[in-house]
C-alpha cells in the first residue's frame, strides 16, 4: 500500500504519471526525447533557424518591450535569445535538452553573445529566480498537459516583476494542435502532439495578467529574417503594476 500524497507537488507528479512514458514532453524525464529531436540540425524545421519570432520583433519596434532581464522558457537552439542579447537585453535561457543547450551554446559563442543557458526542468527549479521584466515562451506552453498549467501560471507570476510582460507563442486551435478536452486527455495515452488554444482560452487562463496583443503570427517566407507560422498564436500579457486579482 502506497499513501504518498500530501502536498500540491504531490498531485500533479500523480497526473504527470497518467501519461505514458512516451508522451512526455514536460519534465525532465523528457530531455532524452528532444535530444533525438534536436539530434540532426539539418531536418527541414522551421524554428532550427536561426532567426527571432516575428512577433518579439515586432514587440521590440514598437516598444512594447524594451530591454531588461529576459527569461526564454524551452529556448530549443537559443534564436530568441540570440536576438534579445544582440539588443541589450540581459538573458538567461532553459531547456530541458541538452542537445539543444549545446547547439544554443554553440550559436551564442560564434555570435559573441552573452546568454546564461540552464539545462533543465524550469518548473523544478532550473530556472533562475526572477523578477524579469520579460518571459519569452515560443513552443513550451502547449506541449504542457492541463495540471501543468498550474505550475506554469505560478512561475510566470513568481518571476515576472510589475509590468513585466509575457511574450507567448501557442498552437492555435483549428489550424495546429489537438482540441481534445482536457478531461479526455487523462483517459488516453498523451497530448497528441501538442495543445490547441482558442483567444477565449488563453484570455481566460492568463485572466490575472493583462492583455496588450492577441493575433495569428504571420507567415514569414523563407528569406525573411524573422520565423513566423500561422498556425500559431502570438500573445503579448503584462503583470499589473499592483496586487493580481484574484480573477477576471
Amino acid at each position: 500500500m502506497d499513501r504518498h500524497i500530501r502536498s500540491p507537488e504531490d498531485v500533479l507528479r500523480l497526473l504527470d504519471d497518467l501519461f505514458a512514458p512516451g508522451a512526455d514532453r514536460w519534465t525532465s524525464r523528457a530531455g532524452a526525447w528532444w535530444d533525438g529531436f534536436y539530434e540532426d540540425r539539418s531536418k527541414p524545421v522551421p524554428f532550427f533557424a536561426a532567426k527571432p519570432d516575428e512577433s518579439l520583433a515586432s514587440y521590440v519596434e514598437r516598444g512594447l518591450i524594451t530591454p531588461g532581464r529576459v527569461l526564454d522558457l524551452g529556448c530549443g537552439p537559443g534564436r530568441n535569445a540570440l536576438h534579445l542579447a544582440s539588443l541589450g537585453f540581459d538573458v538567461d535561457a532553459v531547456d530541458l535538452s541538452p542537445e539543444a543547450i549545446a547547439w544554443a551554446r554553440e550559436r551564442a559563442r560564434e555570435a559573441g553573445a552573452d546568454i546564461r543557458f540552464h539545462c533543465g526542468d524550469a518548473f523544478a527549479g532550473a530556472a533562475p529566480d526572477g523578477p524579469y521584466d520579460l518571459i519569452v515562451d515560443s513552443g513550451c506552453f502547449h506541449h504542457l498537459p492541463p495540471h501543468r498549467r498550474v505550475s506554469y501560471l505560478g512561475l510566470v507570476e513568481d518571476a515576472l516583476a510589475p509590468g513585466g510582460s509575457l511574450a507567448l507563442c501557442c498552437f492555435a486551435a483549428g489550424s495546429m494542435g489537438s482540441e481534445t478536452p482536457d478531461t479526455d486527455l487523462y483517459r488516453g495515452t498523451g497530448l497528441h502532439g501538442g495543445l490547441a488554444y482558442t483567444p477565449e482560452s488563453l484570455r481566460w487562463i492568463f485572466s490575472r495578467l493583462e492583455e496588450r496583443e492577441l493575433r495569428r503570427m504571420r507567415d514569414e517566407p523563407a528569406g525573411s529574417p524573422y520565423f513566423g507560422e500561422e498556425f500559431l498564436w502570438a500573445a503579448l500579457f503584462r503583470k499589473p503594476h499592483g496586487p493580481l486579482p484574484l480573477s477576471r
